[in-house]
């Protein structure tokens, strides 16, 4: 059986999945687009090293932070890990909000043309010349889908985005869009929710815990390895705002985490957007439910429809 947990940022996927992945004694696929990279620790929640201890998880600190990756990538090393937990468990339990990732993991992707080089190195071009605004404003025009679900200019996935409209004259989120599509046999998926105030208190506080933690060092520790400010990894809410701050963007760490702040309930709500389009997620209110209540819940309807198949 595949079991997917989903939910926006914050809503506490962590906690519930290791509860439910204890009691099915299977590990965890991680469906997060930066916890798979090394050093992004604090800034992406990346489970700590007692949770690892607790469950083995998948999709974790595997790549560096200079390294590509793709949601084509990621489907075709969680195919692989899928299959290897098959072998001594009854489950494969994915957890994230990565919203085109869990898609990939429900509905075939759709053919997207590779990167086309001479088209890269002008849009590269294009934004030392012009700055990512020109990108983001270009990409606006020609994909104002694929502009509204981004957290803000991202340099990578504007001109990937952009390469693609060059070569096809579609729309990269044309590529993505499936409104309506089947789960797939001996799959379910479960939904975190909370009262949108709650949520949004809980990300607010996320940051503070971030800032003392040491994102900032963690920033610093990157780049002083060697990591270019301009890296896939760091293209995200949490680091590219502090990225701004030091290099004089943001006019101080206060505004710098306050703009955290924002772009991370933006980001929520847009996963909670695409969430609603999928009718077949079984939605569990953890306001009004504890961790081990929920995957209580989630054992009922696991056993159910397994009596059922």
């Amino acid at each position: 059986m595949r079991i997917l947990l989903i939910g926006p940022t914050a809503v506490g996927k962590t906690e519930t999945a290791l509860l439910l992945a204890e009691q099915l004694q299977t590990p965890i696929i991680s469906v997060d687009s930066r916890q798979c990279y090394t050093y992004l620790d604090i800034g992406t929640a990346k489970p700590t090293q007692q949770e690892l201890n607790r469950v083995k998880h998948f999709n974790i600190s595997i790549l560096n932070p200079d390294e590509k990756d793709t949601v084509a990538d990621f489907s075709k090393r969680a195919s692989n890990w899928e299959q290897e937990v098959l072998r001594t468990s009854q489950h494969a339990l994915y957890t994230g909000g990565s919203t085109l990732h869990l898609q990939s993991l429900l509905c075939p992707l759709d053919d997207i043309p590779s990167s086309n080089s001479a088209n890269l190195e002008l849009l590269q071009q294009q934004a030392d010349d012009e700055g990512l605004e020109s990108l983001y404003s270009r990409l606006k025009d020609v994909d104002p889908v694929y502009a509204g679900q981004m957290d803000g200019p991202n340099r990578q996935r504007m001109i990937r985005a952009l390469d693609v409209w060059m070569q096809t004259g579609k729309p990269f989120s044309s590529f993505h869009q499936r409104e309506e599509f089947s789960l797939p046999e001996n799959t379910i998926v479960f939904g975190l929710k909370r009262d949108r105030q709650v949520l949004y208190d809980r990300i607010n506080h996320r940051v503070d815990t971030m800032i003392e933690q040491g994102l900032l060092q963690e920033l610093d520790n990157i780049l002083e390895q060697g990591f270019s400010a301009e890296a896939q990894a760091l293209q995200t809410v949490g680091y590219r705002e502090l990225i701004d701050f030091k290099s004089g963007q943001i006019k101080d760490l206060e505004h710098a985490i306050e703009k955290i702040k924002t772009n991370t309930r933006r980001y929520a709500k847009r996963q909670i957007t695409w969430f609603k389009r999928w009718p077949f997620v079984t939605w569990l209110n953890a306001d009004q439910k504890k961790p081990q209540e929920l995957v209580e819940i989630m054992q009922r309807d696991l056993a159910a429809m397994q009596k059922k198949g």
